[in-house]
């Protein structure tokens, strides 16, 4: 059994990001390998991604939204 993934802090905006992004993957039914191949990135980069670690570059945006079937890529973005 693999151990818990630790939860993005809520209180930064990467960790907001990062929430959002896990939550619409998981609303897409995909898992983490899934959407990474699909988005064309390694498992680790998403993983970070939705850890709050880092944040996808402006040039993936358009590319997750296609992925998470999101109709603008600036929908991405979480509610301040």
């Amino acid at each position: 059994m693999s151990p818990a993934r630790k939860q993005p802090d809520t209180a930064t905006y990467s960790g907001r990001f990062a929430v959002r992004l896990r939550t619409l993957r998981e609303k897409a039914g995909l898992t983490p390998e899934e959407a990474a191949q699909a988005i064309g990135v390694s498992f680790v980069t998403l993983y970070d991604w939705e850890g709050g670690r880092k944040i996808p570059s402006l040039e993936k945006f358009p590319k997750i939204a296609e992925i998470y079937e999101i109709a603008k890529a600036r929908y991405l973005l979480p509610n301040e």
